[in-house]
C-alpha cells in the first residue's frame, strides 16, 4: 500500500498540498504578493514528494555500485578517481549547503533533471548528485578541476547546458550537445543528404538549423530545362516531416529552423508558407524560419527602391560558388547588371512590410544580420546563417555528394556546445578569472568529447574548431537587486563590462589550453587573433567603466588594462587559442528556473511569472530577489522601449564574438509615450514600428533578432513558444 501511494505522488503531482500553496502567491493579500506562499510551497514539495520518493541507499559506495550495476551511470566516470576522492567531494558539496530558492527552482530539476528508476517510481539523485555526476565527467580524471567546476556550479555560478547537465555521466543518454547546423547545396543528392541528416539530428536530440539559400529556385531551369526546378517550399515540407517523425523516442517533437537569404527569389513563398491562412499543401505548423539579410537590403528600403532577387543557379554558374557565400551587398550593382543572372523585382519596403506582418502574426522569422556577423568574426571564412536559437554564429564550408551519397568534398558544419554563467553569482566569486577559466575546460570536454559521426561535416567542422558557448543569464536580475534600471546608463556600461571581462577570460583560457597542448583551432594563423588587429579594439581604448555607480559594482573585481590587453595579445599571437569560437548568448529555458534567476539578458515578462506545467497546471513563479526595494527594477519587457532593451544587447555584443538570442517584446496596443516614434499616439502596433527596431538594431550593431513576441488583450501572446531542443 505504501508503495502505491508512493508511486501516485511522483506521477500524479495534481492532488497536492505544494502545488494549492504555490497557486496562492497569484491571490493579493491585503493588496501584498503573498511571496510566503511560494516558500511554504517548496518545503511541502521537499516533504511531500522529493523526500517520500528518493531512494535510499546505507552509503555513497552501495549507492554508485547500485548505479552502476543497474546501468544508470557509465563505470568509467567514478573508476578514473580514487573513490576517497569522490566521498571527499561529496563531503565538501554537502558543507555548501545548497538550498533551493523557489519552488520552481525544485520542481523544474526533480521534473526533468533528475535521475529516476526505469519504472518512474523513484528519484535516484538530488541536486549535490547531478553536480557531482557533471564534475567528474568533465574533468575527466582531474581531481583539482572536478572540485573546481563542482565548486561553480554548486554555488551557481555555472550552469552547463541542459543536453550536458542532464546527461552527464548517465549510461543512456542523449549528446551533451545543445543543437546544430547544417546546409544545402542546389544538387537532389546533397538535398537528400540534408534531409537524412535532420532526420538523424532530430533522433539524438538536438535542435537543427538548417540554410536553403543554395537552392534554386521555384521555375529555374534543371538539366537546361526552364521552368523545371520546385524552389525551397516542397524541402521545407519534406523538412517539417522529417522532425516531426524522428520524435526522440517519442518524448517530444523534433524542432528545427530553415534560413533564406532576403535576396532569394523565393523569399515571398518562403514567408508565405508561414502564414495562418496559407493553403494546406504549403503551410509549415511546426518549422520556423529565418532570413539572412545583407547591409543591402537595409540601404534598399531607406531609399525605399526596388531590389532585385537573384538566381541561385546562375549566381553560383556564373561566381563558381554556391549563393550564401556570395557578398550580396559587395555584388549586388554587379549582378543586376549582368544579363546572364534571371532576377525577379520588387519594392524594397513592400518585402520588409511582409517581414513585420509575419513576425506580429507569428513572431517568425528571425532575423540574422549576416553582414553584421561576418565584419565583426575574427574568423577566414564565411557565416552564412544561424541555429535554432540565433546565437551562433560560425563559419561554414559547402559540401558536395554524389550519387553513391558519398560526398566528393566534405565540407564543415557546427554543433553548439554551450554553457552559461549566472551574473548574479559570478560576481560574488572569490576569483573570476580561475571560475571562467574552469568554465571553459568544462565546455571543452563537451567539444572534444562531440562525435556527431552521423553528420560528418558537423564532425569535422567541431574536430577543426574546437567551438565554444558560454554565455550569461541573469541580467535583469542583477540589474533590479543592485536597483539599476533596465536599459539605463549604468546598466548598459555594467553590460559592457562584464562581458569585456568574460572575453577577457575566455581568451586567456583558451591561449592557456593551445599552449598545453601545442594545437591551436584550424586556420588559426589565417584569423585577426593572429595577426592581432583583433586586439586593436582593446589596446587602443580603456573599456573600464567610468560610472561611480559601477565601478562601486566591480570594486571587488579585477578589470584588464589597455596594457593588460596588450599583454594577451602577445601571448595569443605567439601560442595561439585553441578555440575558434568561444562566447555565445544563448535564451536559457529550464536553467534559470533552477538557477532562481531570470532568462538570459532581457527583461522579466512579470513579476510573477505564470506557467503551464503539463504534470500540475499552472505554477507561479515571483522573480528573483522580488521585494519592495526591488519592485520598481522589475518592469515588464512589454512596458520597456525595446530601444533600450537593444541598446543592452548591443554593449554586450561589442564584446561577444558570436550571437545573442534577442527577442523584442511588443504590446498590440502600444501605451502612450512608450515609443517617441508614435508620437503621442495609442493606436496599434505596426509593421513601420517593427521595421524601425529591426533597423534600429541593425544600426547598433545587433547580428541577430530571435523571436518577436506579442502581447494581445484577447489571445495573450503570440510567437511565445520557446525553442526546448535549443535553450540551455
Amino acid at each position: 500500500m505504501k508503495e502505491e501511494m508512493i508511486r501516485m505522488s511522483l506521477k500524479d503531482l495534481g492532488n497536492v498540498t505544494y502545488y494549492d500553496l504555490n497557486n496562492e502567491i497569484n491571490i493579493p493579500v491585503d493588496g501584498q504578493i503573498p511571496l510566503n506562499k511560494d516558500q511554504e510551497a517548496l518545503h511541502a514539495f521537499l516533504k511531500e514528494n522529493v523526500g517520500p520518493n528518493t531512494k535510499r541507499f546505507d552509503s555513497l559506495r552501495d549507492r554508485f555500485d547500485f548505479l552502476i550495476d543497474n546501468n544508470y551511470i557509465e563505470a568509467k566516470v567514478i573508476n578514473q578517481y580514487p573513490f576517497e576522492f569522490v566521498e571527499d567531494l561529496y563531503a565538501y558539496l554537502k558543507d555548501q549547503d545548497f538550498h533551493f530558492k523557489s519552488f520552481m527552482a525544485a520542481y523544474k530539476f526533480y521534473a526533468q533533471y533528475a535521475l529516476k528508476t526505469d519504472d518512474n517510481d523513484y528519484y535516484l539523485e538530488n541536486f549535490i548528485d547531478r553536480v557531482a555526476m557533471n564534475a567528474l565527467d568533465f574533468a575527466e580524471g582531474d581531481q583539482q578541476l572536478a572540485h573546481d567546476l563542482a565548486d561553480e556550479i554548486i554555488h551557481q555560478r555555472y550552469q552547463p547546458a541542459t543536453p550536458s547537465f542532464l546527461s552527464a555521466g548517465r549510461s543512456r543518454r542523449g549528446e551533451l550537445v545543445s543543437c546544430f547546423l547544417i546546409q544545402s547545396t542546389d544538387d537532389m543528392n546533397t538535398i537528400g543528404r540534408t534531409i537524412n541528416s535532420a532526420l538523424q539530428l532530430s533522433r539524438i536530440g538536438g535542435g537543427v538549423g538548417i540554410s536553403l539559400s543554395n537552392l534554386r529556385g521555384a521555375g529555374d531551369p534543371i538539366k537546361h530545362i526552364d521552368g523545371a526546378a520546385s524552389g525551397v517550399v516542397p524541402v521545407m515540407k519534406l523538412l517539417e516531416d522529417s522532425f516531426s517523425y524522428s520524435n526522440q523516442l517519442g518524448q517530444r517533437q523534433g524542432a528545427g529552423v530553415v534560413y533564406l537569404s532576403v535576396f532569394h527569389p523565393d523569399i515571398v513563398a518562403f514567408l508565405s508558407a508561414k502564414k495562418e491562412n496559407a493553403d494546406e499543401k504549403i503551410r509549415l505548423k511546426t518549422l520556423s524560419l529565418g532570413v539572412t539579410v545583407p547591409d543591402k537590403f537595409y540601404e534598399l528600403c531607406e531609399q525605399d527602391a526596388d531590389m532585385y532577387l537573384f538566381s541561385p543557379y546562375d549566381v553560383e554558374r556564373i561566381y563558381g560558388k554556391p549563393f550564401a557565400y556570395v557578398d550580396i551587398t559587395s555584388e549586388y550593382d554587379n549582378m543586376v547588371a549582368n544579363p546572364d543572372i534571371r532576377k525577379k523585382r520588387l519594392k524594397a519596403r513592400e518585402l520588409e512590410t511582409e517581414i513585420g506582418k509575419l513576425q506580429q502574426e507569428s513572431g517568425y522569422p528571425y532575423i540574422v544580420n549576416i553582414d553584421t556577423a561576418n565584419r565583426e568574426s575574427p574568423i577566414d571564412g564565411r557565416i552564412v546563417m544561424s541555429n535554432l536559437c540565433s546565437e551562433i554564429m560560425q563559419v561554414q564550408t559547402p559540401s558536395r555528394v554524389n550519387n553513391k551519397q558519398e560526398y566528393d568534398v566534405l565540407g564543415t558544419d557546427i554543433s553548439c556546445n554551450l554553457g552559461s554563467t549566472n551574473i548574479v553569482n559570478l560576481m560574488t566569486s572569490p576569483d573570476f578569472g580561475h571560475s571562467v577559466e574552469t568554465m571553459v575546460r568544462a565546455l571543452t570536454f563537451v567539444t572534444d568529447h562531440s562525435d556527431i559521426d552521423v553528420v560528418p561535416s558537423i564532425q569535422k567542422g567541431n574536430r577543426l574548431g574546437h567551438t565554444i558557448g558560454l554565455g550569461a543569464m541573469g541580467l535583469h536580475s542583477y540589474f533590479a537587486k543592485n536597483q539599476m534600471m533596465y536599459g539605463s546608463k549604468d546598466s548598459i556600461a555594467f553590460t559592457s563590462a562584464y562581458f569585456m571581462l568574460l572575453n577577457y577570460w575566455t581568451l586567456k583560457a583558451s591561449n592557456e589550453i593551445a599552449k598545453e597542448r601545442h594545437e591551436t583551432f584550424h586556420n588559426f594563423d589565417k584569423s585577426t587573433y593572429a595577426d592581432g588587429t583583433y586586439f586593436d579594439r582593446y589596446t587602443e581604448k580603456d573599456w573600464r567603466p567610468t560610472s561611480a555607480k559601477v565601478q562601486d559594482l566591480f570594486a571587488n573585481v579585477w578589470l584588464p588594462s589597455p596594457e593588460d590587453w596588450a599583454e594577451l595579445k602577445t601571448a595569443v599571437m605567439q601560442d595561439g587559442l585553441y578555440h575558434q569560437n568561444r562566447m555565445a548568448v544563448a535564451p536559457n529555458g529550464s536553467i534559470s528556473y533552477i538557477n532562481d534567476t531570470t532568462a538570459s539578458l532581457h527583461p522579466i515578462i512579470n513579476r510573477i511569472e505564470e506557467r503551464q506545467e503539463k504534470k500540475i497546471g499552472k505554477i507561479y513563479y515571483p522573480a528573483p530577489y522580488l521585494s519592495n526595494d526591488t519592485m520598481p527594477y522589475y518592469k515588464s519587457a512589454y512596458d520597456t522601449d525595446m530601444r533600450r532593451v537593444i541598446d543592452v544587447y548591443a554593449a554586450a555584443q561589442k564584446h561577444v564574438d558570436q550571437g545573442m538570442s534577442l527577442t523584442l517584446f511588443m504590446r498590440s496596443t502600444l501605451p502612450e509615450g512608450l515609443y517617441e516614434w508614435k508620437n503621442g499616439r495609442t493606436d496599434k502596433m505596426t509593421t513601420r514600428d517593427l521595421s524601425i527596431l529591426r533597423n534600429y538594431a541593425h544600426r547598433k550593431g545587433i547580428k541577430s533578432i530571435y523571436y518577436v513576441r506579442t502581447f494581445t488583450d484577447d489571445n495573450g501572446e503570440v510567437g511565445a513558444n520557446q525553442c526546448e531542443s535549443c535553450v540551455i
